[in-house]
């Protein structure tokens, strides 16, 4: 194993255990950090390539709960559109499309950021009608093709349905979980072939045990951090490395 080799296989564990933190802390953004700081140095398809297992294996668990039933009533047309366009839209591809997905990838960091910064008052769509959620599946569906990342705008649909603690986090499992596959579909469909290799194995199996060395680490710590100033500090660094994969995009 030459020096680069190592320096990656290092570099990507670290960032799963970052990733896997914050999730353990938040609840959310495995994918987030994942894409955010392995946009840096790799390409958008071998970035997502990376996090489908990782993103996959830790929403399972968010996917159990009660709710089940009355999530699935609401939210499948969403699901469907999340699914759907996530496959089919284009994104993925030469150069020229590796520059663009770096351009929105870097461009939906900014925007979650700021979102996250400004929290501005969502309207209440409790009582509308659940077709709606397609809507916002469809435009979550474009981002995740472009860019891998699955929270715009689904996550803030998701609390304008003013959905309780419990009821959210299995909401965002199920969703998350949805995502996660069109994405594995979508990066099958899009990778060069025999780019699994045994090194994208290896670095596959190490990022896995990064996440959930990083979640359990965030869920250990989850009661001793101040969690509004925490996801505050979170909401600048996206909004850093956003600009930073703009700047590499060129």
């Amino acid at each position: 194993m030459g020096c680069m080799d190592l320096w990656q296989f290092v570099s990507m564990s670290g960032v799963f255990v970052l990733a896997g933190g914050v999730k353990g802390i938040t609840g959310m953004g495995l994918p987030t950090v994942a894409m955010s700081l392995l946009g840096l140095w790799m390409t958008p398809v071998q970035a997502a390539a990376m996090l489908v297992v990782p993103s996959l294996a830790t929403n399972v668990a968010q996917c159990h709960g009660p709710h089940l039933r009355r999530l699935a009533v609401r939210l499948w047309p969403g699901w469907l559109a999340i699914a759907v366009v996530t496959i089919a839209a284009p994104g993925f591809g030469g150069t020229a499309s590796t520059e663009s997905a770096k351009r929105w990838l870097g461009a939906i960091l900014i925007v979650y950021g700021a979102w996250g910064l400004w929290r501005p008052a969502l309207p209440d769509f409790s009582r509308r009608n659940p077709w709606l959620s397609a809507v916002a599946g469809a435009a979550t569906g474009m981002v995740t093709a472009s860019t891998a990342v699955f929270v715009l705008p689904w996550v803030p649909y998701l609390q304008s349905l003013r959905l309780s603690k419990d009821e959210m986090v299995q909401a965002l499992g199920l969703s998350f979980t949805v995502a996660t596959l069109a994405l594995a579909v979508r990066v099958q469909a899009s990778a060069p072939p025999g780019w699994l290799s045994a090194s994208g194995i290896v670095s596959v199996c190490l990022a896995l045990a990064g996440a959930f060395a990083g979640l359990k680490l965030g869920e250990a710590v989850r009661g001793r951090i101040a969690g509004p100033a925490f996801q505050k500090a979170l909401f600048i660094v996206f909004i850093a490395l956003g600009a930073a994969n703009l700047s590499r995009a060129g």
